[in-house]
């Protein structure tokens, strides 16, 4: 049975996978790796990369698959720009992962990748259109079309993460008022410290909402409205009504579920209120991996 070698890149840690044809996950790996370093060359990424991913290619490993937070150039596995690595312009990642690898090597925007997952595995399952969002170190977003993943004329729709929410707020793209910096982990942690000089992770900020931190709280109250604004927006256009939601902030859902959905009703027209679906990822952290898997076998 042919098998795929899958990875998923954050900001702060890069997963791999072998993964079989029936989506099972085997010999999964987690490294830390600072990819977020604004000083790193094009070089050093595909250096820490392959170093990661040289020792899991086996003889049955068919082709890799790649999630990586950027800006791709449609399906051909160019990086176009990454928020937050401005010395990455044009990055041929796919080619470049290939010749130093030997194999075949699919990459794509790692929200897009964790859309197909969902889509083709998890709570978008048996949804012809599905929206999915990513809460991370940054926001992205993945869009699935009549089944079809889809990346627009130049590989960057539903850059989910710059739709303005606020005029505050510098993002790492260069504007203001993104999403990104008021939803994602890194902006909710951020915040809480402007607001109670404690530097808390945004799990750790959960937690402290649970136990009665009324700032804790009103916070992720506020992340969720400010997604259901965005999700809002995004329907308007779309008229997309499955979304889904993954990453380690969807873990506070409990708190961000509630004023999201009424954010988001209030935001949008009447024939649409209270007919958008709004579901927290069911495969967990394992949503990119299975569709960076996808795209390795397409």
């Amino acid at each position: 049975m042919s098998r795929v070698l899958a990875a998923d890149i954050g900001g702060t840690n890069i997963r791999a996978a072998v993964i079989d044809a029936n989506g099972s996950l085997l010999d999964e790996v987690r490294v830390d790796a600072q990819l977020s370093n604004p000083a790193l060359s094009a070089d050093e990424i595909i250096h820490i990369i392959a170093d990661l991913l040289q020792p899991m290619i086996t003889a049955d490993i068919t082709a890799v698959g790649l999630g990586f937070p950027g800006f791709f150039r449609g399906s051909d596995g160019v990086l176009a720009a990454s928020p937050n690595l401005p010395n990455i312009r044009e990055l041929p990642l796919a080619e470049s992962l290939s010749r130093r690898l030997g194999i075949r090597v699919a990459a794509q925007n790692d929200a897009l990748c964790a859309a197909i997952g969902e889509h083709r595995f998890g709570a978008g399952k048996g949804a012809r259109n599905l929206l999915h969002i990513t809460l991370g170190t940054g926001v992205g977003g993945g869009l699935i079309l009549s089944d079809q993943p889809w990346t627009g004329e130049y590989g960057m729709a539903m850059e989910f993460g710059h739709v303005r929410v606020a005029d505050e707020r510098a993002c790492g793209c260069g504007l203001h008022g993104c999403l990104e910096a008021w939803a994602s982990a890194t902006a909710v942690s951020r915040i809480y410290a402007e607001q109670t000089g404690c530097i808390k992770s945004a799990g750790d900020i959960y937690s402290a909402a649970c136990s009665g931190d009324s700032v804790a709280e009103a916070l992720l109250r506020q992340t969720g409205e400010y997604l259901g604004a965005a999700i809002a927006e995004a329907v308007k256009l779309l008229d997309v009504h499955t979304i889904t939601i993954s990453g380690g902030l969807s873990g506070a859902w409990s708190l961000l579920y509630p004023p999201l959905m009424a954010r988001m009703n209030s935001r949008l027209i009447p024939p649409l209120r209270d007919t958008i679906h709004v579901y927290q990822t069911s495969l967990g952290d394992q949503a990119g991996l299975l569709g960076a898997a996808y795209i390795a076998r397409s």
